[in-house]
């Protein structure tokens, strides 16, 4: 009897190390992500406080096509920078946790199933929601599938937006025109893009040339 008492007490002290040590990994992923800028009105100082992003976001641009600025104008709106936020729960009684409105998750916003589209066709088994090189990716693919689909243009950041939130087919119906709080959206959507555009335009030479092999004629390459 008391070898199996105290089985079960290794047993128990066993799960509660293995749920400390989830908890923990868990914790120190959310802990290891950058805090979201101060200043989210000027795309420079977005870059100044995390220049690895405009090397996420410039890769996306020569893969896929879509502008920084369009990239970063979509994920202020979306997610404001914040890495893991996810839609709130619906509250019954005004405390009783229920479901979420939808699976959309991380600095795009990305639903689940386009979320595996995207990983099954271009981002990989690795690609997460909650990083930023994924998620500048995520967009500039999404908005060149919806080029091909509509026919939007890549510099037309307020309809790709539409398209974005509605999706293709929705977009083609016009779902969006009895949805005024979504043309609200992309219509700051295009305004913080045109902004952000002007910004980096006298900043990026400092965030292309800020490596010791970037000089000269390499710069900006």
């Amino acid at each position: 009897m008391r070898a199996r008492v105290g089985n079960n007490r290794g047993v128990r002290a066993g799960r509660l190390l293995l749920a400390t040590g989830v908890g923990l990994l868990v914790s120190g992923c959310a802990m290891m992500a950058p805090s979201p800028p101060q200043d989210q009105s000027n795309i420079c100082e977005i870059f100044r406080d995390q220049p690895r992003w405009y090397d996420y976001a410039r890769a996306s641009e020569q893969e896929w096509g879509t502008p920084i600025a369009t990239q970063l104008a979509f994920i202020q709106q979306e997610s404001s920078f914040q890495s893991h936020v996810r839609p709130p729960r619906k509250r019954y009684l005004g405390f009783i946790p229920g479901p979420r409105p939808s699976s959309a998750r991380g600095y795009a916003q990305a639903l689940d199933p386009v979320w595996g589209e995207y990983r099954d066709d271009a981002g990989g088994t690795l690609a997460r929601r909650s990083h930023m090189k994924h998620a500048t990716d995520f967009i500039g693919w999404y908005n060149e599938r919806t080029r091909r689909q509509t026919g939007i243009s890549l510099h037309n950041p307020e309809h790709l937006y539409l398209a974005y939130h509605e999706g293709a087919g929705g977009y083609r119906r016009g779902s969006y025109r009895s949805k005024p709080a979504v043309q609200r959206a992309a219509s700051q959507v295009a305004a913080r893009s045109s902004r952000y555009q002007s910004q980096l335009s006298s900043c990026e030479a400092e965030f292309q040339c800020r490596r010791f092999y970037q000089f000269g004629p390499f710069c900006g390459t």
